[in-house]
């Protein structure tokens, strides 16, 4: 007597549709890791600016208000930025990150600073404004970085209530 014996297991069939079905899924999760490793450095890029945008806001605002060598609001800058010594000696800025002594950072050369002073009679701080005298001098620093990560600060430097008695640098 002859039985036929039924064999158990997969047909070549069933195989070829596993290994598409799993190709997809795989194909799948290489693309999600292909956008996530592309984008991964965009927030690190964009904290680098931010900090590079508030260290030179921090550096700009602790200048005086008016240039010590001629008691004037915004004369001509000087010659390096070793000798700047008051806010209006940073306007047009627009160069790859310096440190306070002009010196080029070559870790950050990728990135690219551009600083604005405004102190005409747009820029006011609440009721504080330039109407008769320069009071308030607006400072913006941009900061832009690989991929165009991009930042902006804005700070003021004000001669806010000052004493021409207690501070010879302070003029009415």
């Amino acid at each position: 007597m002859c039985t036929s014996v039924r064999e158990r297991g997969i047909s070549l069939i069933d195989t070829i549709a596993a290994i598409v079905v799993i190709g997809i899924a795989v194909a799948a999760v290489m693309a999600i890791f292909k956008v996530t490793v592309q984008h991964s450095v965009d927030p690190m890029t964009r904290q680098q600016a931010q900090l590079i945008a508030e260290a030179y806001l921090d550096e700009i605002l602790l200048q005086k208000f008016y240039d010590p060598d001629t008691d004037t609001v915004c004369p001509a800058p000087e010659a390096s930025r070793s000798l700047y010594d008051n806010v209006c000696d940073y306007r047009n800025i627009n160069e790859a990150p310096h440190d306070q002594f002009g010196n080029a950072i070559a870790t950050l050369a990728a990135y690219n600073v551009v600083v604005t002073v405004t102190r005409d009679n747009t820029v006011a701080l609440n009721t504080l404004n330039n109407a008769s005298v320069t009071n308030v001098i607006r400072v913006d620093v941009t900061v832009t970085g690989p991929n165009n990560a991009s930042i902006t600060l804005t700070g003021y430097r004000t001669n806010y209530n000052c004493s021409v008695a207690t501070d010879p640098g302070c003029k009415s």
